[in-house]
């Protein structure tokens, strides 16, 4: 094995192209500009107008998987509730009917155990890498230490919770139990039927737009470029190495590596590089609403709801309830009956019984794998292809030090972090 360089060809600059502009795509670029590599970021439309635009804003370093046992039989019972806060959408589409196949698998107290392993050592990193970037590069992005408060209003819902909570607990974070009287002492505007919950410390907020934009502007003044409007069509390769990549518009562009950055919409670049990829788009929304509004409940604190997941932030001029995973397909589909299921929450778990129109309504769609691990690696049978995807509700949470993984991973030979539960061929058997 050679020694990783920072060098291309004949000892030029490592050239890269990230193809993606949400969070991690350009956390990558970041660091790979940081540590040496000549970096282009494609986008096909806007930097940080896709999944990363309107998420919750919330990083959770502790945060589980998605998969749990009992998740097929809620996912199952799902398809008959519009309001579910996961919900199937009743149709034939057999990859759907694959992944669901596979996802029973993942959701096990064992495999539980395993994502946590893999997951918790990014997370440990995570809330210091996110202070190094806003402290180092002056990040104008509403960024806040203040913890996130995870509530529940039923018996069964704290019963869930501590089992969660175990779990995290001995992967090394340390959630704190509050019964309702000190959940509404710490948040006054949590209602009555709150029954109790955990403040998670290690927990931030930050403005997820506002991160990327100022992310992407510091990645260029490393001397990366970034384009949007432009989408990429297909990988080039010789005899079995990356060449660069085609353009929808038919520009053919150099390069040594190529990192896929793509989110939901992996699967078919993955495929035609021999490596498919399980990846299914979970939808989510968002409803932001005036603070100055005397119909919206001026949160001081960040809470989760826990059994409606939806997730409720204070922000700089409005608060902005998030949430719910809805599998209906590749769509943008803005879902009215999706929306309202954001609104029963506020009113189940607030003392507030009317809420005021909302100055923003989202939709965006976060990459799942069946077995709720993220996807980071070299793409096997391609020198110089690398894959990011497949982080679900974690890529804002993990999209730095994702990024400086990559980057360690393309221009050093290895990663800082043990990644291995991540390949990307571990779902071909490969």
């Amino acid at each position: 094995m050679t020694e990783p360089s920072t060098s291309g060809p004949a000892g030029s600059e490592l050239r890269v192209v990230v193809v993606g502009g949400g969070v991690v795509g350009v956390c990558c670029a970041y660091f790979l500009a940081l540590r040496g590599a000549s970096v282009i970021v494609l986008e096909k439309d806007e930097i940080g107008k896709a999944a990363s635009y309107g998420n919750a804003g919330l990083i959770s370093p502790g945060h589980p998987p998605i998969n749990r046992p009992g998740r097929v039989g809620q996912a199952l019972r799902s398809m008959g509730d519009r309001l579910s806060p996961l919900y199937i959408e009743p149709r034939w589409d057999p990859s759907l009917v694959r992944w669901l196949w596979a996802f029973r698998k993942f959701c096990t107290d064992r495999h539980v155990e395993h994502a946590m392993a893999a997951l918790a050592p990014l997370g440990h990193r995570t809330t210091d890498l996110f202070d190094e970037l806003v402290d180092g590069e002056g990040l104008d992005c509403d960024y806040r230490r203040v913890g996130y408060l995870e509530v529940f209003d039923t018996e069964a819902g704290l019963v869930s919770g501590q089992d969660e909570v175990e779990v995290v607990e001995r992967h090394g974070f340390s959630p704190e139990y509050l019964d309702g009287a000190a959940l509404r002492e710490r948040e006054p505007l949590l209602g009555s039927g709150v029954r109790g919950g955990w403040s998670h410390d290690e927990g931030t907020v930050v403005e997820p737009y506002r991160f990327v934009v100022e992310m992407a502007e510091r990645a260029v003044a490393r001397g990366a470029t970034i384009r949007p409007s432009t989408e990429v069509q297909a990988i080039r390769s010789d005899s079995g190495s990356v060449t660069g990549v085609l353009t929808a518009e038919g520009e053919y562009i150099d390069s040594d590596a190529v990192v896929l950055a793509t989110g939901a919409y992996s699967p078919e670049l993955m495929a035609s590089l021999g490596c498919p990829l399980p990846i299914q788009p979970a939808k989510g929304y968002h409803a932001d609403r005036r603070r100055a509004d005397p119909r919206t409940p001026d949160l001081s604190v960040p809470c989760l709801l826990a059994e409606r997941a939806v997730f409720c932030s204070p922000m700089a001029n409005h608060v902005r309830f998030a949430g719910t995973l809805e599998f209906s397909g590749l769509n943008l589909n803005l879902r009215g009956d999706r929306l309202e299921q954001l609104d029963a929450a506020a009113r189940r778990y607030f003392t507030a019984s009317e809420l005021s129109e909302p100055v923003s309504e989202w939709c965006g769609l976060r990459p799942c794998t069946p077995d709720g691990l993220p996807v980071i690696g070299r793409v096997p049978g391609c020198e110089g292809a690398y894959v990011t995807t497949g982080h679900a509700m974690l890529g804002l949470t993990l999209g730095p030090i994702t990024g400086s993984l990559v980057a360690d991973l393309v221009v050093r030979g290895s990663p800082s972090l043990e990644i291995e539960a991540f390949r990307p061929e571990r779902f071909s058997g490969r």
